[in-house]
């Protein structure tokens, strides 16, 4: 009996390779099945691109704020670093603070000038010469182009440089001027030299020394020594409607000068 089945199934074979359509149909779900072996593999492929090609375009349009590592650290290399805008080495004092709102109450007296009986909350800092009241060479804090010079009744020769990312540095109670609007200084170029003015009279030829940003100015000892990356990073101490507050002051102590003048 077992043998009889054998015999069936070999036969139920035998005829089924004899039918014309087999080897063909057997050829086509071969060919079916590894053509859809290749489809799943390239679309795994498209995929795994796609993703890829996501993460750079999102890299390309936004980066870290703060980068780390060696890229991040050669980005700070490659910038120049605020200086002092006086000669390395000098022997120098600064009579007046920046402003600091988060300040102590001693420290915020020293940050205060008095000007026609009114104290003005001071937005950049004023150096002197220690023990000596000479005229003394002002140099630029940062490599960047010279956008205004004027003479000020009330606070001196200015002298604004401007650099990148809308910073500027500012300098004014100078007694001299050495550059002119639209002119490219380097970093450590002399610009001027150290004056008197009405803004902080009693400390004799000094300089008075602002950083701003989008015109709203910044404590320069905080960023002495540190890369632009820093200052653009940073918070602002004072907004800016209180920055353009203490222009307006100067502006109308202008005029009243004018006036007195005339």
């Amino acid at each position: 009996m077992k043998k009889e089945n054998e015999d069936v199934k070999t036969s139920w074979w035998r005829q089924l390779f004899r039918k014309r359509w087999f080897f063909p149909a057997l050829y086509l779900m071969i060919a079916a099945l590894l053509l859809a072996t290749i489809i799943w593999y390239q679309n795994v492929d498209d995929q795994t691109a796609l993703n890829e090609n996501d993460a750079l375009e999102v890299s390309d349009h936004y980066l870290p704020v703060h980068q780390t590592g060696e890229n991040g650290e050669e980005n700070n290399e490659n910038q120049e670093s605020f200086q002092k805008p006086i000669a390395e080495g000098s022997d120098i004092e600064i009579v007046t603070k920046f402003y600091d709102y988060d300040a102590d109450e001693e420290a915020q007296e020293r940050a205060l000038i008095l000007l026609d009986n009114h104290y003005l909350q001071s937005k950049g800092i004023d150096m002197t010469l220690k023990d000596d009241d000479a005229p003394f060479d002002v140099l630029a804090s940062l490599s960047g182009t010279v956008t205004k010079v004027k003479n000020d009744p009330i606070l001196g020769h200015v002298v604004v440089i401007s650099h990148d990312n809308d910073v500027e540095t500012y300098y004014s109670s100078l007694g001299k001027v050495t550059v002119d609007e639209n002119d490219k200084v380097s970093q450590g170029d002399v610009i001027g030299q150290a004056g008197k003015s009405d803004f902080g009279k009693d400390y004799g030829n000094h300089v008075h020394f602002e950083i701003r940003k989008n015109n709203v100015a910044y404590n320069p000892e905080v960023y002495f020594n540190q890369p632009l990356n820093e200052l653009l990073t940073a918070d602002a101490n004072v907004d800016e409607d209180e920055q353009n507050d203490f222009e307006e002051e100067n502006e109308d102590n202008e005029n009243n000068v004018d006036v007195e003048e005339e």
